[in-house]
């Protein structure tokens, strides 16, 4: 199978206060197209930070990554901008919705910006959200949300694109177990049915045990690559 992401001797480095803090330490990693894979590992392990950095978040300190062919060194900001935009969805562990929108609005915002009709937005927002189990709240703004809720806006907003790679920073955090549940298996039917590539950051055991790939990471470095059927 075809890579749509390629890590070669990944470095990231932090500087809190007068220390330095490898959070990447030479990673390589290749993710293929369609993958179902967890990133797994202890809080301060550099799980999301590779997240962010495959996200083009954040520039490396060293070495190279890769997305659906475009290499991260080669692309301007614009570039890199466009190819987060039509091909990576993401979905943060904090929501990262906009306030002032409702959750059709916050879903629809990809859609905006991606110049798609306003009635096709609307139709498309609504499947998802009713996917996610948020039909009739269309109008509700974050803050008239609970966390799951949001979050539940958070991952319609990440795949109502259809992204080639959707990058998820603990998804299941803020959900109870039988939503968490039943949106990691939607998200799974999506990557059989239409093949998009799904990497998780996580140290829940349930996103683990879903996951088809799981990598572990500690101390910014991968020490475990099982492949499961």
């Amino acid at each position: 199978m075809t890579n749509i992401v390629e890590c070669r001797n990944v470095k990231k480095t932090y500087t809190q206060g007068h220390l330095e803090v490898k959070a990447l330490d030479g990673v390589d990693l290749d993710i293929k197209k369609g993958d179902f894979l967890a990133l797994a590992g202890p809080s301060g392990s550099g799980k999301t930070t590779l997240l962010n950095l495959i996200g083009g978040l954040d520039d490396t300190d060293g070495g190279r990554i890769s997305v659906d062919g475009r290499d991260y060194a080669d692309l301007s900001q614009g570039d890199l901008a466009e190819l987060r935009l039509r091909r990576i969805g993401f979905v943060f562990q904090a929501y990262n919705l906009i306030p002032v929108l409702s959750a059709q609005e916050n879903v629809e915002f990809v859609l905006l910006l991606q110049g798609v009709p306003a009635a096709e937005r609307r139709q498309r927002a609504r499947t998802i959200l009713d996917a996610v189990g948020l039909d009739g709240m269309y109008s509700r703004r974050p803050a008239e949300l609970s966390g799951g809720q949001q979050q539940r806006v958070a991952v319609g907003r990440a795949i109502v694109a259809n992204p080639a790679i959707v990058l998820a920073d603990e998804p299941t955090a803020n959900l109870d177990s039988k939503t968490g549940r039943g949106l990691l298996e939607m998200m799974r039917e999506m990557n059989q049915e239409k093949g998009v590539t799904f990497v998780f950051s996580t140290h829940d055991s349930m996103v683990i045990d879903h996951a088809r790939r799981l990598v572990r990471i500690k101390d910014g470095k991968i020490i475990d690559d099982e492949q499961r059927a």
